[in-house]
């Protein structure tokens, strides 16, 4: 229910704040601070894609713990979402998860949360109840020169546009 009510309060938010800011500033000056941090967030996302991916890899092979960086990456990254939305409550919120002290206390807080297991990738996968899954594959490529099959109506199956590599 608190996520319902958040969701049906933060639209009742943002107009108010879009009153009450827009009446104090004006229109233009409104309009212009909402597709700044707009473009501010866009350059922000699109510089923090290559940054954090370079960043995990580096930190994975260090042996480190790549919570850290995964997780400073996923907050940057939320910060730019944030600013591109319009409004004035997200913007704030975008802002303030762009301050470092901040987002290193929220990394924090979401660690003592969340486990981290690291997987080998020579450990066969385990279900909850213990059992082992195991398997092997072989991949086999559709031989161009056969005619697909039919279906139910007769007429011939094509691959779907899905499926084409």
């Amino acid at each position: 229910m608190p996520v319902f009510a958040l969701l049906l309060a933060w639209p009742l938010i943002e107009i108010a704040l879009f009153v009450t800011i827009g009446g104090a500033i004006g229109l233009w000056l409104t309009l212009l601070v909402v597709i700044g941090t707009g473009v501010l967030g866009v350059a922000l996302l699109r510089r923090q894609g290559l940054r954090s991916a370079e960043r995990l890899r580096q930190q994975m092979g260090e042996m480190r713990d790549p919570l850290g960086a995964a997780g400073d990456g996923a907050l940057r990254a939320l910060a730019a979402l944030l600013l591109i939305l319009p409004g004035f409550l997200t913007d704030a919120l975008g802002a303030l998860l762009l301050v470092p002290p901040l987002r290193a206390a929220l990394i924090t807080q979401i660690a003592r949360r969340v486990s981290v297991v690291s997987m080998r990738s020579d450990q066969p996968a385990r279900r909850a109840d213990g059992i082992v899954i195991d398997g092997e594959f072989v991949e086999v490529d559709p031989d161009p020169t056969q005619t697909p099959p039919r279906t139910p109506l007769g007429t011939p199956q094509r691959p779907s546009g899905w499926t084409r590599h």
